[in-house]
């Protein structure tokens, strides 16, 4: 008996999906399975797909195909947090670190997924608890950015009730293993395994004396608290506003273990996949 009844879409918002939908409806078609998608976006296609609201998809499906980049890959995850559903990433543009196929190999990904012919990789979430008790919780990373015109990110890290540094720069950003290839490493952040089981704080452009990354466990509680100079900070969750803070603001980071599933079929591996989005070439040979 195939594990895959139904399958959970999750679109690009811009990015043509027609053929990759239709080979995931005509493929579910096939076996009597059903395909789910979200109200907005298959409402933009011609396809059979039933709408069905965020909170029910990763719920209701079996799992869940991310059509687009990184970003829908990440947007796909944080649908399924919480949930043991696995979210397969199709690639439809650039190469990227999450999509694990490109469309022409999607019936074929699709079929070894049914036949339990894969393996899934656990996803660490970092989440944050903001002033007034929201939580917000990203799989790439968190980032306190300074606004336009305003002074730096003054921010200082405590871990486990222990102030331990000072940051001041353009922006602070608490990045997971999986998020270290993304803001993190262009703030000079090291590459981290998706294996790795915890969290960087790492400075942007960073004014202050120390200006090196920190890597933490999941197991440690951090705080980061806005320092009297600080200027208004946006909070950036995957990449988009979720809030705005202000000097003497206090946030509390934890780790989520597991908290989404993905999907690897073992084409390539993450080193692989690093080595080509990051052109990084061999070592360099001491003469």
């Amino acid at each position: 008996m195939g594990m895959v009844h139904t399958v959970g879409l999750v679109l690009h918002p811009e990015r043509d999906s027609e053929a990759a939908v239709d080979t995931i409806v005509g493929w579910a078609g096939r076996r009597g399975g059903a395909v789910l998608g979200l109200p907005d976006e298959i409402g933009r296609i011609d396809c059979s797909a039933v709408a069905v609201e965020a909170a029910a998809l990763a719920e209701r499906a079996d799992l869940l195909v991310s059509l687009g980049g990184d970003g829908t890959m990440l947007r796909s995850m944080r649908l399924a947090a919480g949930a043991a559903t696995p979210v397969l990433g199709v690639n439809l543009g650039r190469l990227g670190f999450l999509a694990e196929i490109d469309v022409d190999g999607l019936a074929d990904a699709l079929t070894s997924i049914d036949e339990h012919r894969y393996q899934v990789e656990p996803r660490m979430a970092v989440c944050m608890r903001l002033p007034g008790g929201r939580v917000v919780s990203a799989f790439n990373d968190i980032a306190l950015v300074r606004m336009p015109g305003d002074g730096l990110a003054a921010v200082e890290v405590a871990v486990q009730g222990h102030p331990f540094v000072r940051y001041a720069g353009d922006a602070v950003i608490v990045a997971t293993s999986t998020g270290s290839t993304a803001y993190s490493y262009s703030a000079g952040g090291p590459i981290v395994s998706p294996a790795v089981e915890g969290f960087l704080v790492v400075p942007a452009a960073a004014h202050s004396t120390f200006n090196r990354a920190v890597m933490l466990s999941a197991d440690e509680d951090v705080d980061l608290t806005l320092l009297p100079t600080s200027g208004t900070l946006a909070v950036e969750v995957d990449g988009g506003v979720a809030a705005e803070l202000k000097a003497g603001d206090r946030l509390r980071v934890t780790a989520a273990r597991g908290a989404a599933r993905v999907v690897r079929l073992g084409g390539t591996t993450f080193y692989e996949r690093a080595r080509r989005k990051l052109r990084v070439s061999g070592s360099a040979e001491a003469d």
